[in-house]
């Protein structure tokens, strides 16, 4: 049996597509879809239902992506090796929310660097992120949503750290809504009128605070700028460009500086749980698992 096609119908079983998988092998949707024909005719049954939102495996397409996932996933290993087998040249590949990798992630395995591991980093949103590592281009995805799926599931992960999520505005967007005092009396609407800005259009901060903290979703807006790195949209703020909410790591210096405004100070702020992700049974790699658990130590101090 072709090892090329086992490949690819493994990354199409992780990503739950054919247009999934083909992205993140680097194929055209025909050449995946001919590739699974192939192999369906090799094994002489279907081993995918086609559905308008995608692939879902069938019985068979599931026992079969069980069986051969950790020889797959190992011998992708054994590429990564040294001549003499050794690990010593193993890269670490890691995905996650840009700001966070920046900030969190990447300082605190410098002493794993120093000690000989190789780190290739790479951006992504939570669903990028995810089907991505699903199809075996990761090793380690930080996500702050916890991957979705019935079991078994190819994926696994471990709350890492917990954030806050802080409304603010630059000062005289504060002074326009009333400030802090007005916005807990009146609650969303007394910011009815001020732009937001969020990292994507789904405003997936926006939603989380306003369901949390006012008890609805946000109104649609005009003036809405989306930009998908938090570091731009914290600039943005700062220069007036309207309200938005941001880890309060991230802006907790311009809020001591004077150059944000916190808009509410709720009596339980919204928190956002970040989550360490792995494909099922990939930390019995040494240097995976080493990373992992750094990873879990290092965030108890976040």
């Amino acid at each position: 049996m072709d090892l090329s096609l086992l490949r690819t119908f493994l990354a199409v079983h992780r990503a739950g597509s054919l247009t999934g998988a083909a992205a993140l092998l680097g194929l055209s949707q025909p050449a995946v879809t001919g590739q699974i024909r192939a192999l369906e005719q090799q094994v002489g049954r279907p081993l995918f239902l086609r559905g308008a939102r995608g692939v879902t495996p069938t019985g068979f397409g599931d026992e079969l992506a069980h069986r051969v996932a950790p020889h797959l996933d190992a011998l992708q290993e054994i590429t990564r090796d040294g001549p003499d087998g050794s690990a010593a040249g193993r890269a670490l590949h890691l995905t996650g929310p840009p700001e966070f990798v920046s900030r969190r992630v990447m300082p605190a395995l410098v002493p794993l660097v120093r000690r000989g591991l190789t780190v290739r980093a790479s951006f992504g949103d939570d669903e990028e992120s995810l089907r991505a590592l699903a199809a075996g281009l990761h090793d380690l995805a930080v996500v702050a949503s916890r991957p979705r799926g019935s079991p078994p599931s190819p994926l696994t992960a471990t709350p890492l750290c917990d954030e806050e999520d802080v409304l603010v505005a630059a000062p005289r967007w504060a002074a326009r809504t009333g400030g802090p005092a007005v916005v807990r009396a009146r609650g969303a609407a007394a910011l009815e009128g001020v732009p937001a800005l969020c990292v994507h259009e789904s405003l997936p901060l926006l939603t989380h605070y306003w369901t949390t903290v006012f008890g609805e979703s946000p109104a649609p807006r005009s003036g809405t700028v989306v930009v998908p790195d938090p570091r731009a949209v914290l600039e943005c703020v700062v220069a007036g460009a309207g309200l938005a909410v941001l880890p309060r790591r991230l802006c907790q210096d311009a809020l001591e500086s004077g150059q944000l405004t916190a808009l509410l100070d709720p009596p339980v702020p919204p928190l956002r749980t970040y989550f360490l992700a792995v494909r099922a049974g990939t930390l019995t790699r040494p240097h995976l698992a080493r990373a992992h658990e750094w990873l879990l130590r290092a965030a108890t101090g976040w």
